[in-house]
């Protein structure tokens, strides 16, 4: 019945949860994300035709966004921020790290979604379009915005991009 859908899950779940993990910047939340566009993609595997990787994209950018969009997104107690830090990483990249996540952090889903898919997914602009579903002209305009807001951030004003 799942016509290679077992392989995809399995060749494919550690990326997807990379890429949901850069939208939420939650391990929890993006594993559910990932959970949730796997059981739609499912559903409707037979009828995906070639690679399934923009159709399953499109699902977890979407779907990220209702849950934005339906949930209050106010301060949240934590008792320490989880890292991925390589233990080579010196202090000043962790902390230029940490801005630049803070930072991606202020920036709308779309937004998000699409600095994550082009910068950090390595998607061309034309393949983000087609991912979260608007025009090339709608993800320049929302990439250029999200670098601008990036730009003149404060915080970031004072790292090493070269570094990060």
């Amino acid at each position: 019945m799942d016509d290679g859908f077992a392989e995809y899950v399995a060749h494919r779940r550690l990326r997807l949860c990379r890429m949901a993990y850069l939208l939420t910047q939650d391990w929890g939340t993006a594993e559910d994300l990932v959970q949730t566009a796997l059981s739609k993609a499912w559903l409707a595997w037979r009828r995906i035709e070639g690679n399934p990787d923009p159709y399953v994209y499109r699902i977890i950018v979407n779907t990220h966004a209702s849950w934005w969009r339906r949930h209050w997104r106010g301060e949240v107690p934590a008792a320490s921020i989880p890292e991925t830090v390589d233990p080579r990483d010196t202090a000043a990249e962790v902390d230029d790290q940490a801005v630049l996540w803070s930072a991606i952090g202020t920036l709308s889903p779309r937004q998000r979604a699409v600095i994550v898919l082009h910068y950090f997914e390595g998607r061309t602009l034309t393949q983000v379009a087609d991912i979260v579903g608007c025009s090339l002209g709608a993800v320049k305009r929302q990439l250029s915005r999200a670098l601008t807001r990036l730009r003149v951030d404060p915080d970031m004003q004072t790292m090493n991009l070269e570094r990060v």
